[in-house]
């Protein structure tokens, strides 16, 4: 745990605020003295504020019990979000000049602890007493450590045991910082499996394609990516973007080095439309696609062809004045956003 003095916002570092809410941070790009975040615990006390649907099991952090709701990522939730934190609490919004709209933040002047998940490893090696799911959290990271020849420092933990708050009901989430070492994690998940010490739990199709959870003796893991500072793209400011109009098509994967992080992006040729709108002329066919939306992170590879459907966006640089088109899979407006697999 430490304070927001030294701190550079990255993707998944969980924080909480003074109100007590429990935020995770979205993306790299912030503006200065802001942290883009989405909501995951909600104090008791605010809770009825909320008008989402919430889960029965109920958590406790600081002396707070704590809500989550029972979709976290949906637009309808998000929106239900931004409107209770505009008629309440509106310091938790900000208008974003650069989309044009209005976005779920925090000031950092209302974070009262952060949590990176590396360094939350690091704590929980520092323990001299672990309880049992702390135990095993650490054993499958340095089992993955080991087998990988991915350094613990390269690792770290997040969820509630990062906020030690969990319960016999947790599961591990684990975080593997850097593509590169991403890579070599994956791969040797991949081979623990064939051997039997690791099972993957697939629930649907897009669980296949990412093979990012499986089980450890009676334990769930699931991990993630998270770029390195060297990885980092433009600093908030950069790119300016403008939304054009929603397009269905499909396409072929040419780069998939940064689908692995959040926003996923995919960078693909062969745009073919599925609908008349989505025809266009050849200065506005896109170049990439970005999504927002954890579950379609590392879903298609190089040479797989998929269906899209999502918003296109000009964006132009600040700096140098190009213009490019992309688009965006998890906009926050429609449920009908989604990249799969054929």
């Amino acid at each position: 745990m430490s304070t927001t003095a030294n701190w550079v916002p990255t993707d998944g570092d969980t924080f909480v605020t003074k109100e007590g809410f429990i935020f995770n941070t979205l993306g790299y790009e912030h503006p200065l003295g802001v942290v883009f975040a989405f909501l995951k615990y909600i104090p008791a006390e605010y809770q009825k504020l909320f008008n989402v649907e919430m889960l029965e099991r109920t958590w406790s952090f600081g002396g707070k019990q704590l809500f989550r709701a029972e979709k976290l990522y949906t637009a309808e939730n998000y929106k239900s979000f931004v409107e209770t934190f505009r008629k309440n609490f509106p310091e938790y919004l900000y208008y974003c000049y650069l989309r044009h709209k209005e976005l779920i933040s925090v000031p950092v002047n209302r974070i009262e602890k952060v949590f990176v998940p590396k360094e939350r490893l690091q704590y929980l090696m520092g323990l001299e007493k672990r309880d049992r799911i702390q135990t095993l959290a650490l054993e499958l990271v340095e089992l993955i450590s080991k087998e990988s020849n991915v350094n613990m420092q390269d690792l770290g933990i997040h969820g509630s045991i990062a906020l030690g708050m969990h319960s016999e009901e947790s599961d591990i989430d684990f975080v593997v910082l850097g593509s590169k070492n991403f890579r070599k994690v994956e791969a040797t998940i991949d081979r623990l499996v064939e051997a039997g010490t690791l099972r993957y739990l697939f629930s649907n199709r897009l669980d296949r394609a990412r093979k990012f959870k499986g089980k450890y003796k009676d334990k769930i893991w699931m991990y993630t990516a998270t770029r390195k500072p060297e990885e980092f793209p433009p600093p908030y400011g950069t790119l300016r973007f403008s939304v054009m109009h929603p397009v269905k098509f499909e396409c072929i994967i040419s780069d998939d080095s940064e689908a692995i992080f959040r926003p996923a992006i995919y960078k693909f040729t062969n745009y073919k439309p599925l609908d008349k709108k989505s025809e266009l002329s050849a200065d506005r066919l896109p170049v990439s696609i970005i999504s927002n939306i954890g579950c379609y992170r590392n879903v298609a590879r190089n040479g797989d062809r998929v269906k899209v459907s999502g918003v296109l966006e000009r964006v132009e640089s600040n700096k140098t004045g190009e213009v490019f088109y992309q688009v965006v899979v998890g906009t926050a407006t429609t449920e009908e956003e989604y990249i799969c697999p054929l």
